[in-house]
């Protein structure tokens, strides 16, 4: 008997964790050799999943949003359908991203994990690990925040003249670290037209090679080739049966990436966890479980909107999208995920590929529910830790939860739909509250961990705005 992909996934998953957990603990008991040996292993793991098969389903992304847009909208027979799928879309997508910000904020201010981590017993811990991880930024950046003469915190003007000699560690906290300081300084008018403005009129050819792919760009353009080709009629369709072809051409790929994904999958979790293990989620724990807390209620939400609205059940719609759910859960990139959320949604949701190929590509880029949940709650728990320090002296108003709340939302949409980018684009919340993003890097431990759960909601929010929509399109599509 033939055994189901999702069950070889799911299999492919547990593997990778025993394996995972089994070579972070003989790298701890074991000396350099065997470290050595697990380096080896690790480097392997990498190469056969987020090299491999992570690079295969991201060379994909970029020509299966083009040609999904151009094919969706030149399936339409006018332009009044585009517009209701459009602007139900729209509703749908600022709607959810708002309620799980929400969500988010509701749980962070009830629960409070910044106060409980933050006792009388860790308070000075916490102090100390904020001090090293400012020696980290400053020695990755080359910045000193301020001369050690003018800063009114006596204990860190004596950190401040220790720091000399000290090297930067390097690696991937040390990446992030230079992202965050990127990203810092810049205002929401900037992010907001340097990076949502500005990508929707780059050079198609220009955004289809960017890595990653520039998605709005690249969605502009095929909305705009899409209507184009609407209005030109019968001397347009050889490039409409072009991009026809192509959109079966590429999903066919998919299908044969699917073929490999147990295999890969299994070799991210081991990956992931060989690399971090469990020790992360000590000092942590309250903060992962109030994130992890808004994720389920949003979820319930999300299930409760699909049985309502789209007509689907709890079962249906979870058995539908398995697939695609454990592909997110792992690769932690909704972009990486779209070729198979959208053959799910598709084949086994039943979905009209009208809705799903215009809606889904849009959601992948700009519905980010669990980023936006993500977010609020982080910037809090920062605040409830840190805050009464010299440079946190921020209150937890109502205009200020407001702030945050908006901030968020917005963020989430220009977050890339890649692993991490929710935390360059946290800078925006954390400026917007004068929250020093030198505070930042304390999640940084658990954020791999998040993100996989953050992203399967991203994806579970996507495909259900696309049975919602095609529901509420449903009379007009059966009668074309």
């Amino acid at each position: 008997m033939k055994i189901k992909l999702h069950n070889l996934i799911f299999v492919a998953m547990l593997v990778g964790v025993v394996l995972g957990l089994t070579l972070w603990w003989v790298e701890k008991q074991n000396g350099d050799e065997e470290s050595a040996t697990v380096s080896h292993i690790v480097w392997w793991l990498d190469l056969f999943g987020p090299t491999l098969f992570m690079g295969a389903l991201k060379m994909i992304i970029a020509p299966l949003i083009l040609a999904s847009i151009v094919s969706g909208v030149t399936s339409l027979p006018n332009m009044s359908e585009l517009g209701a799928i459009g602007w139900k879309t729209m509703v749908y997508y600022v709607c959810t991203t708002s309620v799980a910000a929400f969500i988010g904020l509701v749980l962070v201010l009830t629960i409070q994990p910044g106060k409980k981590a933050a006792s009388v017993e860790t308070r000075q811990h916490r102090v100390d690990e904020l001090l090293e991880l400012r020696v980290e930024y400053e020695s990755v950046t080359g910045l000193q925040a301020l001369d050690e003469s003018e800063h009114p915190n006596p204990s860190y003007r004596a950190w401040l003249a220790a720091r000399e000699g000290v090297k930067g560690s390097g690696g991937h906290d040390a990446a992030l670290i230079g992202k965050l300081e990127g990203a810092a300084g810049r205002s929401p008018g900037s992010m907001f037209k340097d990076d949502i403005i500005k990508p929707l009129l780059t050079n198609p050819f220009q955004s289809l090679s960017a890595n990653p792919p520039n998605s709005l760009g690249i969605i502009f353009f095929a909305l705009l080739l899409g209507v184009a080709c609407t209005v030109v009629g019968p001397s347009a369709e050889p490039v409409v049966r072009f991009f026809h072809g192509f959109n079966d051409v590429i999903m066919r790929v998919t299908h044969w990436l699917m073929a490999i994904s147990p295999f890969a999958v299994g070799c991210i979790m081991a990956g992931l966890i060989a690399e971090n293990g469990p020790d992360i989620f000590g000092t942590l724990g309250w903060y992962c479980a109030t994130v992890l807390a808004g994720i389920f209620v949003h979820v319930g939400l999300l299930v409760a909107i699909c049985a309502t609205i789209g007509g689907i059940n709890p079962i249906q719609l979870f058995v539908g999208l398995r697939e695609a759910i454990m592909i997110a859960f792992t690769t932690r990139s909704s972009a990486a995920t779209l070729p198979v959320t959208i053959a799910n949604v598709t084949e086994n949701l039943k979905v009209s590929p009208k809705v799903a190929n215009f809606s889904l590509p849009l959601g992948a880029t700009m519905n980010m529910d669990g980023t936006a949940l993500y977010e609020g709650v982080a910037i809090i728990f920062l605040i409830q830790i840190y805050g009464g320090l010299d440079d946190v002296s921020i209150a937890m108003t109502m205009m200020t939860t407001l702030l945050i709340f908006i901030t968020a939302v917005l963020a989430s949409v220009g977050a890339a739909a890649v692993p991490d980018a929710g935390l360059v684009t946290m800078v925006l919340v954390a400026s917007a509250v004068h929250l020093p993003i030198h505070y930042i890097p304390l999640i940084f431990a658990v954020d791999a961990f998040l993100d996989m759960f953050r992203t399967s909601t991203n994806v579970l929010g996507d495909s259900v705005g696309a049975i919602v929509v095609n529901r509420l399109e449903r009379g007009r599509l059966e009668a074309t």
